[in-house]
C-alpha cells in the first residue's frame, strides 16, 4: 500500500512555526544516491505533448506516475482511459508551465544534490541502520506537495523549491514559507519525510503537544545527518538535553519513545 506522508507532516511543521528554518532501494547509500529525473521526461511531455516520453513515464516510472496523478494532482486513476489527456491538460495552465520550465532551468544540474542526498542518507543510516535507500527522483507537482514518499520512493517537486524571490510564490504563500521554498531546504525536507514515514505518530497520538514533540526528535535526527543546524527551536533543544543527558538511547529508541523527554 501506498504510504504518502504529507498532512501530517506539514501540519507539524506549522505547529512548530517557521523557526525551522537515489538506485534502487535495497542499495546503500555509501554507494552514492542519484536522483532520477522523471522531471526531464515529464516537462518534455507536458511541453511538446511527445508520445514517447509519455511512454516512457509509465514504463520506467509506474509507481511515480500512480502517485502524482492520484495522490498529489489527484486528477483521477491512473488506468482511466482519458487519463493521459487529463494529465496533458492540466499542465497546460500558464501558470503551471512557468512552473515547468523554471524548474528544468533552475534545476538543469543536480550534481551537487546528489552529493547532499548521498551524504545525509549515509549518516542516517549509521543512526538507523535498518533502514533502505529509497528511490529518490525529481517531478514537478504543480505547487502541491514538496515531497512525496512511497514504499521505495522519495519525490522531490522542484516546483516548491524555486527559491523565495521566485515572483509566483508571493500569490500564494507568506513571507515565512517562502523562505522555506529554497534548494537548500530539499535535503532536509526529504530526510523528515522519510524519517517520519518510518516513525509515523499512532492516531491514539493527536494532541497538539505530542505532535510538537514528535517533530523535534525528527528535526533533532534531521540536523546530525545534514550536519546543519537547519532547524531551531524549544523542541529540537529538549531532544538535544534530553539525548545529552541519556548517552545509551539510540535514536531508533528516541523515535518510538512516547514520552514528553521532559519539555
Amino acid at each position: 500500500m501506498r504510504k504518502v506522508y504529507i498532512a501530517l507532516l506539514a501540519c507539524m511543521l506549522i505547529c512548530i512555526g517557521c523557526e525551522w528554518h537515489l538506485k534502487p532501494a535495497d542499495e546503500h547509500a555509501s554507494e552514492g544516491v542519484e536522483v532520477e529525473r522523471f522531471d526531464r521526461i515529464q516537462a518534455l511531455y507536458l511541453t511538446t505533448g511527445d508520445r514517447s516520453a509519455l511512454q516512457q513515464l509509465n514504463t520506467r516510472y509506474p509507481e511515480q506516475m500512480r502517485m502524482l496523478i492520484e495522490d498529489v494532482l489527484k486528477i483521477g486513476a491512473v488506468n482511466d482511459p482519458l487519463i493521459n489527456a487529463k494529465f496533458l491538460q492540466y499542465y497546460q495552465d500558464s501558470i503551471l508551465l512557468t512552473l515547468v520550465t523554471e524548474a528544468e532551468r533552475q534545476y538543469a544540474d543536480l550534481s551537487e544534490l546528489n552529493k547532499e542526498m548521498t551524504l545525509a542518507f549515509r549518516e542516517l543510516q549509521k543512526l538507523l541502520p535498518d533502514i533502505q535507500v529509497p528511490v529518490v527522483y525529481a517531478q514537478i507537482g504543480a505547487l502541491t506537495q514538496s515531497v512525496i514518499v512511497g514504499d521505495s520512493t522519495l519525490g522531490i517537486s522542484l516546483d516548491k523549491y524555486l527559491g523565495a524571490d521566485f515572483p509566483l510564490y508571493s500569490l500564494y504563500y507568506p513571507e515565512g514559507q517562502r523562505k522555506q521554498m529554497t534548494r537548500q531546504m530539499i535535503v532536509p525536507d526529504c530526510m523528515s519525510f522519510f524519517i517520519l514515514s518510518k516513525y509515523p505518530l499512532h492516531e491514539a497520538d493527536s494532541a497538539l503537544e505530542v505532535r510538537r514533540q514528535h517533530m523535534g526528535k525528527i528535526q533533532w535526527v534531521v540536523n546530525k545527518v545534514t550536519k546543519k543546524r537547519v532547524f531551531v527551536n524549544e523542541h529540537v533543544r529538549a531532544v538535544e538535553n534530553y539525548m545529552h543527558n541519556h548517552r545509551q538511547v539510540t535514536v531508533p529508541q528516541l523515535l518510538e519513545k512516547a514520552d514528553s523527554l521532559g519539555i
